[in-house]
Formats: C-alpha cells, structure tokens, sequence
C-alpha cells in the first residue's frame, strides 16, 4: 500500500466503502437517467414522429447551413483572437510605459466584460447589418485577452538565459521576440490555445442575440415552428443540435492532439546514429598488453623492473 502527496492510501475498510459509494452513486444517476426517459416518452417527446423532422430536406439544409455559419464565425473569431492575443501580450510585455499601459488597460476592461454585453454593443453601435462581423469581432476581442494572458505567461516560462545569450549575440527585441521567445511560449502553451479555441467554437451561440442565423438560433427557429401531434420538437432539437456542437469540439481536440504530437518530433531531418551495443565496448581484457606491438606500454617488465617503457637487457 503505497501512500501519496495529496492523500494517505486508503484502507481495506475505506477502500470498501468508496466502492459501495461508488455502486449507490451509479444506481442513482442510472434512476435519475431513466425516470427523466420515461417521463419524456410518457409525454410524446420521444416518440418516432418527433424525430422524423431531420429526415425533411429542408431541415437538413437548414441545420447544414447553419453549421457552415457557425464555422465562418468561429473562423474569423479564431484567427482575430489569435492575432490580437499576440499583439496584446507584446504590447504588456514592452519596454515602453504608455504601450504596457494600453495594453494592460485593454485586456483588463473587456475580461471583465461579459462577452453577451461585448458582442451586442459591438452589433449595436458599429455592425448592426453585419451580424456575422459583430459576432467574430466581439468574440475577438474577448478571447484575444484571454490568449494574451496565455501567451503571455509561456513568454514568462522560457529561461531568461535564452533572452539574455540572444541579446549577447547582437540581436534586437524584436528578433528575440519573433525567434525565441514566441515559438517556444506557442510550443509551450499549444494546449491551453486549443483549449480556449474550443471555448471560441462553443461561443458562437451567443450569436442568437444578435439574430445571426447559427446553429443554436436555426436550433431555436426548427423547434418552435415546427409542430407535431400537437407538440413542439424541443428534446429531439437539442440532442440533435448538442450531438453537432461535440462533435465538432471533438474534432477540433483531435486536431489540437495531432499538432502537439507532430510538433514533438525532430524536424532536423538528421539522422540519430544507432545506439552502441554493450557487446562493441572492449573490456580490459581486450586491451593491449605491455610491450605489446611496440615499445613504450607502460607496466611491469621482465625481472619486476617498473617504470613506462623501461626494459631489461
């Protein structure tokens, strides 16, 4: 039994009862889950008729626009963030009082904002016919504070050495900025990046309040103008619409994964020479004796004589 830093091991008497824990707490989310199921069939939300609205063209092609809106946003988003996360932790990391200033002030306000209130005033006062615009740049702007702050902090990582060894060299700010600071703070931070582009894909729902046709206001619209045995296709809606949004935060964490992975591996193009095997090392018996091939091996000589390439006559 092995204990750990957060925790002492537990016993044979704990370590029954978190069973018996666990077991009662899966017994009661499995009840939980099929009282809510059974209520729901018992008021028609599952029935086959509910679900057979995502067989119509036009709801499909209503849902496939709509996942193409979202994208266009959570694209522009993306890069706009990514872009002005860069800008911003340069400008706080800077030498110049009144740029740190700026650029703390900045990141500091819209933070604190709520992203609703950001994306509507944006759509209000500057981008009221651009729904699509207004979205991307209010997520932008928020998000890209947030990517400053990462950003930041994998520049704060990296050994001053590496800063230091780069200006003994003749190198300028920015050059030390753009060749070794950044790559390694991207490197470094790449999943936290990833992690908060997620954030910006799931984001894109609170393009609804600007009435921008996404996936969760196209999800809205489907639901409530579409009526069968007298009922509105809420449950089936939202299961539907939420499969969509995993889906997509999956495949943008698989390709989160993919480029971490491929940004592990060497991109030298060397070749690593084969490791030497313990068989190639020549042991002491292997080395040669004294006098051996050539005059001066150094030991003992004939008589017992000792000296470095001292004979006997």
């Amino acid at each position: 039994m092995s204990a750990s830093v957060l925790y002492d091991a537990p016993g044979p008497k704990a370590v029954v009862r978190n069973r018996i824990y666990a077991v009662v707490g899966s017994l009661a989310i499995v009840a939980l889950i099929a009282v809510s199921v059974m209520r729901l069939a018992d008021k028609g939300h599952l029935a086959p008729e509910m679900w057979d609205i995502f067989n119509y063209a036009g709801i499909r092609q209503n849902i496939a626009d709509a996942v193409l809106a979202t994208l266009k946003a959570f694209g522009l988003a993306a890069v706009g963030s990514l872009v002005l996360g860069v800008l911003l932790a340069v400008g706080r990391l800077s030498d110049h009082q009144p740029i740190r200033w700026v650029a703390t002030t900045f990141i500091e306000l819209f933070r604190s904002l709520p992203l609703l209130i950001t994306i509507y005033a944006i759509w209000v006062g500057f981008l009221t016919d651009y729904s699509m615009w207004a979205l991307a740049a209010g997520l932008s702007v928020y998000n890209g504070c947030v990517q400053a702050e990462v950003l930041r902090a994998g520049i704060n990582s990296v050994p001053k050495g590496q800063s230091e060894a780069a200006y003994a060299l003749g190198m300028s700010k920015t050059q030390v900025m753009t060749t070794v600071l950044m790559p390694q703070a991207i490197r470094s931070m790449l999943p936290t990046i990833i992690s908060q582009l997620v954030v910006t894909l799931k984001d894109t729902s609170l393009g609804f309040i600007i009435l921008y046709p996404e996936l969760l206001q196209t999800a809205r619209l489907i639901a409530s103008n579409t009526q069968v045995n007298g009922q509105y296709p809420y449950v089936s809606t939202i299961v539907v619409i939420g499969t969509i949004y995993i889906a997509m935060c999956l495949l943008l964490s698989a390709l989160a994964t993919w480029i971490e992975k491929r940004g592990r591996r060497a991109k030298t193009g060397i070749k690593v020479a084969p490791g030497v095997q313990t068989a190639d090392i020549p042991t002491v018996e292997d080395l040669p004796g004294p006098g051996a091939g050539g005059a001066g091996g150094a030991g003992p000589t004939d008589g017992g004589a000792a000296g470095a390439g001292v004979t006997k006559d």
